[in-house]
């Protein structure tokens, strides 16, 4: 019987880039997020591994050595890591000829022809969700029967009928078993989680039409389609088990609280477990919602405020107000929930002033940690479309998306801001936000409180501050080469 690898090759140092990561870059601190993605296909199909290696420091040839052992590898890649990510196939390749390799998620789902030009190392390419196709990759069928797949044959590219997306979730395995048996959880951070923690999903696809928004527009789908309350809470009761060191689980669903009798169904099976639990919401429940989760055990929300722009908002279709965002900020604070605010920065049309006036949005709302990005146009999404049509790429190459260090790089630029002032409002952004009295305090508080989290912190500050110093490299280094 074959024996399949999901795999998640080495790449740029503290690059997370993973299958579970929605923007592919490396983070201010250290930060990986779960390979969901390659998991529940892991725990559909017998005889397989999951290898995540930059969490685990794997470097290239324990990669390599453990790759060959296999009939079967599937890569999962990403826009900025794709040139890295064919490298890797290549190598496996002259040491396995015989290895058939391969690649899926958001880049390969929709550009599988592009994808499959990378390299001639690459077999093939799953578009869409690709769960189901995997399996049956493995499994031997033959490959021009199984949908949702491009491979080559006499060179051309064949593109296989579609695969329909899966409505019962309920028919997936739980990703608990490829955790425990293939992950090191310990190596698993997230600057605002308590650790160690354990992402996953409950449900795939978002209603909600932002259009920056990757898995969705990619994979997900606009359809919220969901796992059952009960199978969830099955599921979460097993993870107590197995993981009993975990001070927190994450949903990490677009929007968790898209479906919100559902969500609190969920929420009442859980409150008997005693779990610490967190998701991802947009900023428009009320008090009386908030205060229910809170005491069924919930920590954090992380929020996608995005801008503090009405005319920003409603071009990125956010669908949420300012006046609704600062509503449910207050009956967070007033519930005792921690937010974690996620921010943008060169969104369209971004100037100057709509800079500042988001920092100042953010230090209005004052939530307790935050993350301000780069507009990362990835192919396949609305936003891409707009820059395209709109000429506001700042390179050639629509898909060079980060610095040689990981670490994003303005893409966009617009007729009254460079994408160097854009990238240079980040580090003014974080200083603004984290350089007053306020969040300083809150911070110390938590490291007083709790003397691991004093050294996580003393350690995530050391990396920040550096962060923000290599960014200025590479302000420089990009101005030198447009010079």
């Amino acid at each position: 019987m074959s024996q399949s690898l999901f795999l998640s090759p080495p790449s740029f140092d503290g690059f997370d880039g993973g299958a579970g990561s929605r923007y592919q870059a490396r983070r201010e601190v250290t930060s990986f997020w779960y390979p969901t993605w390659l998991a529940q296909p892991a725990a559909l199909t017998p005889n397989s591994r999951l290898l995540d290696c930059p969490p685990h420091n794997i470097g290239i040839q324990q990669c390599l050595d453990e790759a060959v052992k296999y009939d079967h590898v599937i890569i999962h890649t990403s826009t900025p890591s794709l040139k890295n990510d064919s490298k890797v196939a290549e190598a496996i390749k002259q040491r396995r000829p015989e290895t058939k390799i391969g690649f899926v998620g958001a880049h390969a789902a929709v550009l599988p022809t592009e994808t499959l030009k990378a390299s001639p190392a690459i077999d093939w390419v799953g578009r869409k969700e690709f769960d189901f196709t995997c399996k049956e990759v493995c499994e031997n069928r033959p490959i021009e029967t199984v949908a949702g797949l491009s491979f080559r044959k006499d060179g051309k590219i064949i593109h296989n009928p579609e695969r329909e997306l899966i409505h019962n979730m309920d028919a997936l395995p739980w990703v608990a078993d490829v955790y425990r048996r293939d992950l090191k959880i310990e190596n698993y951070f997230i600057g605002y989680l308590l650790h160690p923690y354990v992402s996953l999903y409950t449900g795939r696809g978002c209603p909600a039409q932002c259009t920056f928004c990757l898995w969705p527009q990619t994979i997900g789908g606009h359809k919220y389609r969901v796992r059952s309350a009960d199978n969830v809470a099955a599921e979460m009761s097993y993870m107590k088990q197995a993981f009993p060191q975990v001070k927190e689980f994450f949903f990490d669903d677009d929007t968790f609280t898209a479906n919100l009798p559902r969500a609190r169904e969920i929420a009442r099976k859980l409150a008997p477990l005693g779990l610490t639990w967190s998701c991802n919401s947009r900023a428009n429940l009320d008090y009386d919602t908030i205060s229910f989760f809170k005491d069924a055990g919930l920590r954090l929300f992380l929020v996608g405020y995005e801008s503090g722009n009405a005319d920003i908002l409603t071009r990125i279709k956010k669908g949420v107000t300012m006046d609704e965002m600062r509503r449910f900020t207050k009956a967070c604070h007033q519930a005792d929930v921690v937010i974690h605010g996620t921010f943008i920065l060169g969104l369209p049309v971004e100037t100057k002033e709509s800079i500042q006036r988001t920092i100042d949005f953010a230090k209005e709302l004052d939530v307790f940690s935050l993350q301000v990005s780069l507009a990362a146009p990835y192919p396949g999404t609305e936003l891409y479309e707009m820059a395209r049509q709109n000429g506001w790429f700042a390179k050639k190459d629509k898909t060079d998306i980060v610095h040689t260090d990981g670490f994003q790089q303005s893409t966009l630029e617009y007729p009254d801001l460079s994408r160097d002032e854009i990238f240079e409002a980040v580090d003014r952004f974080y200083r603004e936000y984290y350089l007053r009295p306020g969040p300083i305090l809150r911070i110390v508080k938590t490291m007083l409180e709790d003397k691991s989290i004093l050294v996580r912190r003393v350690r995530e500050g050391f990396e920040f501050f550096r962060s923000l110093n290599q960014r200025k490299t590479d302000l420089a280094r990009s101005q030198a080469a447009a010079a």
